[in-house]
């Protein structure tokens, strides 16, 4: 079965972006793990808002390679070609993409879609860069969590920036 990983940049204050929106503070100078994790994956998960800002343009600058995209929303009505929009009772549907033949799935962001897929059981594991960076304010990682989430590191990296790269499965 396919696993559902959250892979994400965090503040070391557990923001993912400013109080403006802002990712100003995300490390871009090196690849950090991700073309590793690229090919490990085939699909990516996205809210409405962080597909509009990173995969809603037919050529975006993100670097990201080609993969199935699934955008969560209730409200948008369109999205390019290629991608499948998900509303309304997200869990079966969840669950017979992960069952579907294929590379494991990313879930790239939404703070609702993260909330909604952790409190329903449906994320496997957690890929967290720690960027040694305080933003005092801004998008808290979890909120809304409806309980306790056991969580078993698997694996660590440290960058000579300072930033932390942490892997847990959860259990």
């Amino acid at each position: 079965m396919r696993k559902v990983i959250l892979g994400l940049a965090v503040s070391l204050d557990s923001f993912i972006e400013g109080p403006n929106g802002e990712y100003d503070w995300c490390f871009t100078d090196q690849d950090y793990g991700l073309n590793e994790f690229y090919q490990k994956i085939d699909a990516v998960f996205v809210g409405r808002k962080s597909y509009e800002m990173s995969f809603g343009l037919e050529n975006n600058d993100f670097g990201f390679p080609k993969m199935q995209e699934y955008v969560f929303s209730n409200t948008m009505q369109e999205a390019k070609d290629g991608t499948t929009i998900i509303s309304g009772d997200i869990r079966p549907v969840v669950e017979a993409i992960k069952q579907q033949k294929g590379k494991d799935i990313w879930l790239f962001g939404g703070g609702s879609l993260t909330a909604s897929l952790m409190n329903l059981g449906l994320v496997d594991e957690l890929w967290l860069s720690v960027h040694p960076i305080l933003l005092g304010k801004g998008k808290p990682l979890f909120q809304g969590l409806q309980g306790r989430v056991s969580l078993q590191l698997t694996e660590t990296k440290t960058y000579e920036t300072g930033l932390v790269s942490l892997k847990y499965t959860i259990a």
